[in-house]
């Protein structure tokens, strides 16, 4: 990792200049880090949010909307575009059922 230029998300300090903020010690050994040096906070979540449920959802939402959008640039399929509506309403009611609002961290 290199150099932070801001202060530190935990402890609010900024590294010393010239430092790492996760370098280990003169040793090499990466288990000993320097003193004062500035810890890497870890990651305590993935890089996506949400239940299984809450993506199902925002998936046919976004499937109906394609569909009714492209239906509507490609001609006058009125099926298509309904079918796509549809599905952008099972998608709502399935996110409100499963209360999707609350997958946020």
């Amino acid at each position: 990792m290199a150099n932070k230029v801001g202060p530190d998300i935990v402890s609010g300090t900024a590294p010393q200049s010239g430092q790492l903020a996760d370098s280990a010690s003169a040793t090499g050994n990466p288990a000993e880090p320097t003193p004062g040096a500035i810890a890497d906070p870890g990651h305590a979540h993935a890089s996506y949010h949400g239940r299984p449920s809450s993506w199902v959802a925002v998936t046919l939402i976004v499937a109906g909307f394609l569909a009714g959008g492209l239906a509507m640039v490609f001609g006058p399929t009125w099926p298509v575009f309904w079918a796509g509506a549809g599905l952008v309403v099972v998608g709502g009611l399935l996110a409100m059922m499963t209360d999707i609002f609350e997958d946020w961290y």
